[in-house]
């Protein structure tokens, strides 16, 4: 018989600053308490940058606007979706960007692409992008086992890309 999945955590917070903390405070809540020092600090940092990133570019500001998150553990790792209703920045879809030292925003997914051991962003079939980013149980390693963090991968999220 094969091994049942885990249901992953679910929610959806309001388009609006003060979700930042709510989602964070969910997402490390949900992780359970022997892992929390392994990846608490982690998930938490990547939670309120992928929650900032989607209130701030993900959405008009209108009470309908909805924040999505799922994280589930799968494959060595727990993964985070952070899914707006927007299409993205600029070309479309959130991109690394290298801000000057003077700039005082553009390095959240940055941050995004130095924590995770892989991340990508999606287009969501009917509306919106979800951004996933994924946490290695043991810190450091990659999901194909070699060290380091490797750049954005395709990584399949059937519950936060069938919105």
């Amino acid at each position: 018989m094969p091994e049942i999945p885990v249901v992953p955590a679910h929610w959806h917070f309001p388009a609006h600053p003060a979700s930042v903390r709510r989602a964070r405070h969910a997402v490390t809540e949900t992780l359970p308490h022997a892992l929390r020092p392994l990846l608490g600090d982690d998930l938490s940092l990547l939670t309120s940058e992928l929650v900032t990133n989607a209130i701030r570019h993900g959405t008009c500001g209108a009470d309908e606007n909805l924040i999505e998150l799922v994280l589930w553990p799968a494959d060595g790792h727990y993964w985070l979706a952070v899914s707006d209703p927007g299409t993205g920045t600029g070309t479309g879809k959130p991109a690394l960007s290298h801000p000057d030292a003077a700039s005082e925003n553009g390095r959240g997914l940055l941050l995004v692409d130095s924590l995770a051991t892989a991340w990508t962003v999606r287009p969501r079939p009917t509306r919106g992008t979800s951004v996933i980013a994924g946490l290695s149980l043991r810190q450091g390693e990659r999901p194909d086992g070699a060290v380091g963090r490797p750049g954005p991968t395709a990584l399949p999220c059937p519950h936060c890309l069938t919105g």
